[in-house]
């Protein structure tokens, strides 16, 4: 994309008469609009400029923090003095700051007059969760990156104006800090923080957050917007997006007869608190529920095609993420897929600017970013490019500076260069590092499941310890666990270590443990290779890199899929496990 951008007007839905206070609100929002989209395209402009003024900012605003001060902040005048006086960085690296923050001593890594709102909690590479202070500056950033976003497909979707909103969040306050600080996600705090004229157009109560019950939320969410003009849904996985139209059709009668009597059944698992809240915002509405029964009748089935006109589908398209589109059609018909960036808890990365397309403009007005080439990731001393030093069609790991107190952190993903809008590269998200791989938003790491495979293993006084993890692609993805035979590892002892595998790998990385309670992700199934197999492959693996041989490193996990393919198969039999997630998918 290299084309310009050109602030279309935003109209009201064709054949609609606003009232008067909603022909106010949109004046306000067209205004509003306009100067986010100039913002966006000016930061494209003098791309190298743009950046160091970004950086500075964020430089001179923690000057004076125990970061800073270590750092020597006050002598960082430049990109150069930038880079030479800070290194690449972890997550353990800046633990022991995030630790001090946590606990209420906000000057480790912030200067004066700056605000924690929350941590923003997501899988650490680890046992333990990653916190990442979510400040009023990080906050603002975050905002109008998600505004810019927005902005640009209501332009492209006019129809979609001041209708409404299908939007899942999660809830903010899952735990608090020893100083008082909600952990959680951010979209909670996103959510309810949000300009109250968007937020009268959200259908979903945020009270379904406190659901913990995996099939009660998503219900909850379709109960409340299954009767509304949905203009669209956003989600960041588009696995959410395809439970949410399956549950709606799997529950059709039960959904009919709560839109008529004003409902929520009793069956699904919701704190009374939180059902009381709810139910409080219900009323009976036979009307609707005729027009259902009439599309059930009609169809045999209750799909999102037939009860809502969407505009369009938000949610992420690259990487494992663009498989799940294959199966919308026939949920949603032909309505057009916006992804909705490369954003992470730690930041925004892109703002994309076309449907279809999981590429999108690099967020250089917010954000500091740096790039190491692919070939060179995980060298001593590997290249570091700036935004502006990108070619098209390269692919590169990106490095974070963001105002949560990130410098130069490497989040571990891997993306393309598909081209530019004036100097700003566009950038399309590949996977996360080799030593990661997320099917479903898991982000699960090497260091984990060789950890949970110890712990699993150490239960049963199993002594093997060569085994490879692959993702496996299916109506419910999940995870095959490979292992070699023996004496002692016949079939039923393959799925016993591969069912205490999935156990341990639920309890110590958060992501993985919630995509399998939603049912988006199945468990892991065992398969029983010959003896010494693998410890072959890797031979052969190592022969044909040999001047590398001594450093040749055996791999546990696989992100990438197919990465198996030439495997055998199935000496472990059908297990009880495969033939769980063969239900689940059905």
């Amino acid at each position: 994309m290299s084309g310009e951008l050109v602030a279309q007007p935003i109209h009201p839905p064709q054949g609609t008469r606003l009232a008067l206070a909603d022909r106010f609100r949109l004046a306000i929002a067209k205004s509003h609009a306009r100067r986010m989209l100039t913002r966006m395209l000016r930061a494209t402009e003098r791309l190298r400029e743009q950046q160091t003024t970004t950086l500075l900012a964020k430089i001179r605003r923690n000057a004076s923090s125990e970061y800073g001060k270590a750092h020597g902040f006050d002598n960082i005048r430049s990109d150069a003095d930038f880079r030479r006086q800070i290194p690449v960085t972890s997550y353990e690296d800046l633990k022991p700051y995030i630790d001090k923050v946590k606990a209420g001593n906000l000057d480790a890594m912030f200067g004066p007059g700056q605000t924690v709102h929350m941590f923003a909690k997501t899988s650490g590479t680890s046992d333990c969760p990653k916190y990442i202070p979510v400040t009023d500056h990080f906050l603002a950033e975050y905002r109008r990156g998600w505004n810019a976003f927005g902005v640009k497909v209501l332009m492209d979707h006019p129809g979609c104006f001041l209708r409404p909103i299908v939007q899942v969040s999660s809830r903010m306050d899952e735990e608090y800090t020893s100083g008082g600080f909600p952990c959680g996600a951010i979209s909670g705090l996103m959510a309810a923080t949000q300009k109250r004229l968007v937020r009268r157009y959200y259908v979903v109560p945020f009270e379904i957050a406190y659901v913990a019950d995996a099939m009660a939320r998503y219900y909850s969410v379709l109960r409340f917007s299954i009767a509304t003009n949905a203009a669209f849904v956003v989600t960041a996985s588009p696995a959410t997006q395809l439970k949410l139209a399956k549950v709606g059709d799997e529950n059709a009668q039960c959904l009919i007869r709560d839109v008529h009597d004003g409902t929520i059944n009793a069956k699904f698992e919701i704190p009374d608190d939180v059902r009381r809240k709810l139910e409080s915002r219900l009323a009976p509405d036979p009307n609707t529920a005729r027009r259902l029964e009439s599309i059930l009748q009609s169809t045999g089935r209750l799909l999102p095609k037939h009860y809502w006109n969407l505009g369009f589908l938000a949610n992420w398209t690259g990487g494992t993420m663009g498989l799940y589109l294959r199966d919308f059609p026939e949920y949603f018909g032909d309505v057009p897929v916006r992804d909705i960036g490369l954003l992470a808890s730690e930041g925004r990365m892109s703002i994309p600017i076309d449907d279809g397309l999981p590429s999108g403009i690099l967020d250089v007005a917010d954000n500091y970013f740096e790039f190491i080439p692919k070939d060179e990731y995980g060298t001593k001393h590997p290249t570091v490019l700036g935004a502006s030093e990108l070619e098209a069609d390269q692919e590169y790991y990106i490095l974070l500076t963001t105002s949560a107190g990130f410098y130069r952190y490497d989040i571990g993903d891997l993306v393309r260069v598909t081209g530019f809008h004036r100097e700003a590269p566009l950038i399309e998200f590949l996977h996360k590092g080799e030593h990661t791989c997320s099917l479903t938003g898991e982000k699960l790491s090497e260091k984990q499941v060789v950890m949970a495979f110890e712990e699993a293993a150490e239960r049963f006084g199993y002594k093997g310890r060569n085994f490879v993890l692959a993702p496996k692609w299916g109506p419910l993805p999940h995870y095959l666990l490979h292992l070699e035979s023996d004496d002692w590892l016949k079939p039923d002892r393959a799925q016993m270590l591969a069912d205490a595998l999935d156990e341990r790998l639920r309890a110590i990385n958060i992501e993985y443990d919630s995509k399998r309670s939603s049912g988006r992700l199945g468990s892991v199934v065992a398969n029983l290779l010959p003896n010494r197999w693998l410890a072959e492959y890797d031979r052969v693996l190592a022969r044909r890199n040999r001047p590398a041989n001594e450093q040749f490193k055996h791999r546990f996990l696989f992100s990438e899929l197919d990465a198996d393919h030439d495997f055998p198969r199935s000496q472990a039999g059908p297990s009880s496990a495969s033939n769980m997630n063969r239900r689940l998918a059905t």
